[in-house]
C-alpha cells in the first residue's frame, strides 16, 4: 500500500525537478533495491543518501517507513542539512539516519552518496577487536580505506556529527564499532561499489572465522593489491562497468524503482 501511494505522488515530484535530480533520484532508488537483493537491509532501518545535483546543500533519503524494496524515484525525500523537507511528497525521515548522513555530507564536498548498513556481516566484523582484517583479495582492495568511529549508542544527537567526521578523515569507507558500515562516493554508483567490496569482505572474514585456521596473505601481496585500491579513480572506474549492468539486472526483474 505505501508503494501505491509512492506510485500516486511520481508525476507531481518528476514535474517539480530537475532532469539531473530525477536521474540521481532513479540511481539512488535503484541502490535502495540492490540493498534488498543483496540482504543487506535491516528492515525499515539504515539509510542511503545523495546530494541532489545543483548549488543548495539538498539531499535525498529514504522515507521513514518503507521497506527497501518499495523505495521508489519519487518517494525519496528532499531534505537541507538542517534536516527540513525541502519538497513534500508526503513522507519523513528518521532523525538518526539524519544525524549520519547530515554529518559526512557537511564536511566531505566529494561526498555526492553516502550509505550505511547494518548487515549481518558488517555488524558482526564491527564487533570483532581490529575490525576487517587483510585476509582476502576483496578485503585488501578497501581496508586501507577504512576509519573507525566509536559506537555512542542511537545517533540522534547532532553533536556527534563533529566526532564522526573527524574520524572518518579523508576515507571513503568507516566501520561504526558495533553498529555497521558506512561508505561514501562522488556518485551513487561509485557509493555503491565501495559499499559490495566492503560487506563482501566482511562476509568472508565472518565465513573465514568460523573454518580452521587462517592462511595470511604476504606483506608483499597486501602491499601490492592495496595500492590497486588506492589508486585514484579506481573503484569509480568499476563502477562505471558495473552500475549499469546492474541497472540492467533490476529492470528485469521490477523496473518499479524508477518512477
Amino acid at each position: 500500500m505505501v508503494q501505491s501511494a509512492a506510485k500516486r505522488t511520481n508525476t507531481d515530484v518528476r514535474n517539480q525537478v530537475s532532469a539531473a535530480e530525477w536521474a540521481q533520484r532513479q540511481d539512488l532508488a535503484a541502490a535502495y533495491r540492490l540493498v534488498a537483493h543483496y540482504g543487506w537491509d535491516d528492515m525499515i532501518f539504515t539509510h542511503l543518501s545523495a546530494r541532489v545535483p545543483g548549488p543548495e546543500p539538498h539531499f535525498l533519503i529514504n522515507p521513514y517507513g518503507f521497506m527497501f524494496e518499495e523505495i521508489t524515484a519519487s518517494s525519496l525525500v528532499k531534505i537541507d542539512i538542517d534536516g527540513n523537507v525541502v519538497l513534500d511528497n508526503g513522507y519523513q525521515v528518521n532523525a538518526a539516519g539524519f544525524t549520519i548522513h547530515s554529518a559526512v555530507h557537511m564536511a566531505r564536498e566529494d561526498a555526492h552518496a553516502v550509505m550505511h548498513l547494518h548487515s549481518d556481516a558488517g555488524v558482526a566484523v564491527s564487533c570483532m577487536e581490529g575490525g576487517l582484517q587483510p585476509l582476502n583479495q576483496t578485503a585488501l582492495l578497501v581496508c586501507s580505506d577504512v576509519a573507525h568511529h566509536e559506537y555512542e549508542g542511537v545517533a540522534l544527537h547532532l553533536e556527534e556529527r563533529e566526532r564522526l567526521i573527524a574520524d572518518l578523515g579523508s576515507k571513503n569507507a568507516m566501520l561504526l564499532w558495533n553498529h555497521g558500515t558506512l561508505a561514501l562516493g562522488q556518485s551513487v554508483a561509485e557509493c555503491f561499489i565501495r559499499m559490495y567490496y566492503l560487506e563482501r569482505a566482511c562476509t568472508i572474514q565472518v565465513g573465514a572465522l568460523t573454518g580452521a585456521g587462517l592462511h595470511h596473505p604476504s606483506e608483499k601481496a597486501i602491499e601490492i593489491t592495496g595500492q590497486l585500491g588506492r589508486m585514484p579513480g579506481a573503484l569509480n572506474g568499476l563502477a562505471q562497468l558495473a552500475w549499469p549492468a546492474l541497472r540492467r539486472m533490476l529492470d528485469r526483474r521490477d523496473a518499479s524503482y524508477q518512477d
